[in-house]
C-alpha cells in the first residue's frame, strides 16, 4: 500500500470535485451538495487508508512523493507525512463530511436588488479548501508549503464573504489581510533560508530535510524565526494577533467557522512544530519565554472576553483563542509530554469546538439570532439538542472523560516541571472555561422559556430547519414565563361614580416555545463527533501512538531527549527549563 500516492490522491480528488461542482448550473444545487458529500466521504476513506499504510515506528516522513517543480530554484512538489501531519489529515477527513451535512439546508442571505447566490459555489469552494488544507499539512518543501499556506486563504475568503452574516465583507477582508500580511513576512524568511542553504550547500534548496541540517548563526536564526513565527502566530492565533478571529468566526457560515477554527488555525501551531523548532532551534530556545507570555496572556484574556460575550459564535471564537494558548504552552515548554499533549489538543480541539459550533448553528437556525439573550428554556422541548450542546461544552472545557481532557492534562503535567509559573497561571483558564461554557448553556437551555422562539399557543408553524415537520408546541399553557400568562378570564374591579363594578378582561394569550428537537439529518451530523469525543476521552492511546514518534523527533531537533530533559540555552551547561 505504500506505493500508492495516497497524499496526491487526497489533494487531487477534492480539487477535481471542486471543478466538477463549479461547472454545474446554478440551479443544480441538490446535485452539487450530493457530489460534495460523496467527494468528502471519499477523502475520508483515503485518509483512513493513508493511516493504515503509515508505520508509526518507521521513518520520520513516509508515503513521500517528490517531483521537480521549478528545478532552477530547487523547488520540488514534495509531499510526505509524519504522525503529526497525518493526525491533521484525519481531522480534515472527519470534519469536511460533517460540515457538508451541517450545511445541507443552508441558504445565502438575500441581497437587496440582486439575485440570490447559488449554494453551488459554496460546495465548490468548500472542496477546493479541503484540497488546499491537505496540501499545507502534507508539503515537505518549504516553498510548496508557502504556496498552499497562501492559496487556502482564497476559498475561505469567498466562503466568509459570499455566504456569511450581515458583516461578512468586513470579516472576510480582515481575515484575508491579516493572513496575507503574515504570509508575506514569512516569504521573506523563506527566501532567507534559501540564501543560507545556497551559501552552505553550494546550491539553494527548499527541501525540509536539507534545511534542517543547516548550521545557521543564532542571530540570523532569530530573524528568520521572527518571519515564520509572525505568520503562524496570526494564523493560530495568539494574542495580540487574534483580532481577526472573533469577527471571522462570528460572520462565517457555520460550516466555514468549523473549518476555520478546527483546521485552518491549526496551521499556525503545526508550523511552530514543523518549521520554527526544527529549523531554528537556538532562536526557539531563546525566544520561548516571550512566546509563553503571549500564550498565557491569551488563555486568560480570551477567557475573560468569552465570559462577557452575548453573541454565541463570538463566544466560541474566543474560547478557541484560549485553547490555542494551551497548545502554544505545550509546544514551547520543550518536553515530550507537553508537546504530545499539544498535538492531541490540536486534533481534539477540532472535534470538540467543531461540534460546539455546529450545535450553536443548529440553535441559530431555529431562532435566527446569535444573541444568547434571545433564547431560554430550550432543553424542555429539545432534550437531544440540549444533551449534545452540553457534551460539546463539557468537551470544550476539558471535563474528564472527554477527549480534550487528556490533551490539557498532558500539556499541564508536561509543562509544569520546566515552566511552573506559566503553567500555574494557565490553570486559571480552566476555571474561566467552566464559567463561560456553563453560563452559555444555562442561559440558552434552561430557565423560563423566553426569546425569539416563543409564539402564541395557537400561533404559526415551528421554527427550525427545513427538514423538520410540524411544530410540537407541548401542553397548553406551558412556557408562558415572562412573555405571557396562563389562560382564564380575570375579574378586575373598576371604580366609578356608582361604586365598584366587576369588569371581565380577555385572558392574556399563553406563549410557548415553538421549536423541534434534532432531526434525523442533524443526528447523523453530530453522531461521529460525539462518538470521537467519548471514545478518545476513554481510550486516546491509538492517537498518542500515532503522534509520539514525530513529537519525539521534533523535540530531539532542539535537544530534548525522549526522557523529557529540556534543552540548554546556547552557552549554558545546564538543562534549562525555568521561568
Amino acid at each position: 500500500m505504500t506505493d500508492v500516492p495516497w497524499l496526491v490522491l487526497m489533494i487531487v480528488v477534492p480539487a477535481v470535485g471542486a471543478a466538477v461542482v463549479a461547472a454545474l448550473p446554478a440551479a443544480r444545487e441538490a446535485l452539487a451538495r450530493q457530489l460534495a458529500l460523496a467527494v468528502s466521504l471519499l477523502v475520508l476513506l483515503l485518509a483512513v487508508l493513508t493511516t493504515v499504510a503509515f508505520d508509526p515506528g518507521g521513518e520520520r516522513f513516509q508515503l513521500t512523493t517528490s517531483v521537480a517543480w521549478i528545478p532552477d530554484f530547487g523547488v520540488d512538489f514534495a509531499l510526505g507525512v509524519d504522525g503529526i501531519a497525518l493526525s491533521m489529515l484525519l481531522l480534515i477527513g472527519v470534519l469536511v463530511p460533517v460540515v457538508v451535512g451541517a450545511s445541507w439546508r443552508d441558504t445565502p442571505l438575500p441581497r437587496p436588488g440582486r439575485p440570490a447566490r447559488s449554494m453551488t459555489a459554496f460546495w465548490a469552494w468548500l472542496l477546493l479548501l479541503e484540497s488546499l488544507m491537505v496540501g499545507v499539512f502534507a508539503a515537505t518543501d518549504v516553498f510548496l508549503f508557502y504556496v498552499f499556506f497562501e492559496a487556502m486563504l482564497v476559498p475561505m475568503y469567498f466562503l466568509i464573504g459570499s455566504f456569511g452574516g450581515a458583516n461578512r465583507q468586513y470579516a472576510a477582508v480582515k481575515f484575508f489581510l491579516y493572513s496575507l500580511l503574515g504570509g508575506l513576512v514569512m516569504l521573506a524568511s523563506v527566501i532567507g533560508l534559501y540564501v543560507v542553504s545556497n551559501s552552505q550547500l553550494g546550491e539553494g534548496t527548499f527541501a525540509f530535510d536539507a534545511l534542517r541540517q543547516l548550521e545557521i548563526d543564532p542571530n540570523v536564526q532569530k530573524l528568520l524565526f521572527a518571519g515564520f513565527f509572525l505568520a503562524f502566530a496570526i494564523k493560530a492565533p495568539l494574542v495580540p494577533f487574534h483580532t481577526w478571529l472573533p469577527d471571522s468566526g462570528a460572520e462565517a457560515p457555520i460550516g466555514g467557522a468549523v473549518l476555520l477554527v478546527g483546521v485552518l488555525d491549526k496551521v499556525g501551531t503545526f508550523g511552530f512544530l514543523r518549521y520554527c523548532l526544527p529549523l531554528f532551534p537556538d532562536a526557539s530556545r531563546d525566544l520561548a519565554p516571550w512566546v509563553l507570555v503571549l500564550a498565557v496572556a491569551g488563555i486568560i484574556y480570551a477567557a475573560l472576553l468569552a465570559v462577557g460575550q452575548s453573541d454565541m459564535k463570538r463566544l466560541v471564537s474566543y474560547t478557541s483563542i484560549a485553547h490555542f494558548g494551551f497548545i502554544a504552552l505545550g509546544i514551547f515548554a520543550f518536553t515530550t509530554e507537553a508537546a504530545t499533549g499539544a498535538v492531541l489538543y490540536m486534533f481534539n480541539h477540532g472535534i470538540a469546538t467543531g461540534l460546539l459550533f455546529i450545535v450553536v448553528g443548529m440553535v441559530i437556525a431555529r431562532g435566527g439570532s446569535r444573541q444568547i439573550r434571545d433564547y431560554g428554556g430550550l432543553a424542555a422541548k429539545t432534550p437531544l439538542l440540549a444533551g449534545v450542546f452540553l457534551l460539546a461544552g463539557l468537551a470544550s472545557l476539558a471535563l474528564p472523560g472527554t477527549n480534550s481532557f487528556v490533551s490539557e492534562f498532558l500539556v499541564l503535567i508536561g509543562a509544569f516541571p520546566t515552566r511552573p509559573v506559566f503553567t500555574i497561571i494557565a490553570t486559571v483558564g480552566i476555571v474561566l472555561a467552566a464559567l463561560y461554557v456553563l453560563l452559555m448553556y444555562q442561559r440558552v437551555m434552561h430557565g423560563p422559556p423566553r426569546g425569539v422562539l416563543l409564539v402564541d399557543e395557537d400561533g404559526p408553524a415551528d421554527h427550525g430547519p427545513a427538514d423538520h415537520g410540524p411544530a410540537d408546541y407541548g401542553p397548553a399553557g406551558h412556557g408562558a414565563g415572562e412573555h405571557g400568562a396562563r389562560g382564564g378570564a380575570t375579574a378586575v374591579p373598576e371604580r366609578g361614580a356608582g361604586g365598584a363594578t366587576a369588569v371581565l378582561e380577555a385572558p392574556a394569550r399563553a406563549r410557548v416555545l415553538a421549536v423541534r428537537d434534532l432531526s434525523g439529518r442533524e443526528i447523523a451530523v453530530v453522531t461521529p463527533l460525539v462518538a470521537l469525543i467519548l471514545v478518545l476521552g476513554v481510550y486516546p492511546q491509538p492517537l498518542i501512538d500515532l503522534v509520539s514518534p514525530a513529537v519525539e523527533a521534533t523535540m530531539s531537533d532542539i535537544g530534548v531527549d525522549p526522557g523529557g530533559s529540556t534543552p540548554a540555552a546556547p552557552g549554558s551547561t545546564g538543562t534549562g527549563g525555568t521561568d
